[in-house]
């Protein structure tokens, strides 16, 4: 759904990084996690990724599941952003 992942996002040296040091790339992405929350990666390949968002936007009690659905962004779905209420 999301299309061919960036060539920088295959390559050895951005997936070793990745999972040595999560939050200083998370960083550079502009995502900023509470040091609360806990950050683990696994790498299953280059071509496949697999991301759980375990939090639910404040504010969003209410929502249905295509209401949810709508808050996730391209950058939520490659783990460099997570779903904010009223982000779209």
């Amino acid at each position: 759904m999301l299309g061919l992942p960036p060539t920088w996002y295959k390559s050895p040296a951005y997936r070793a990084r990745m999972v040595a040091e999560p939050r200083a790339v998370l960083g550079e992405f502009g995502l900023e996690l509470p040091d609360e929350v806990e950050i683990r990666v696994w790498d299953s390949s280059a071509e496949v990724r697999y991301l759980v968002v375990p939090m639910r936007p404040a504010g969003t009690d209410g929502l249905t599941e295509e209401a949810l659905s709508a808050l996730v962004t391209r950058d939520c779905m490659i783990g460099t952003a997570v779903p904010q209420a009223g982000s779209r």
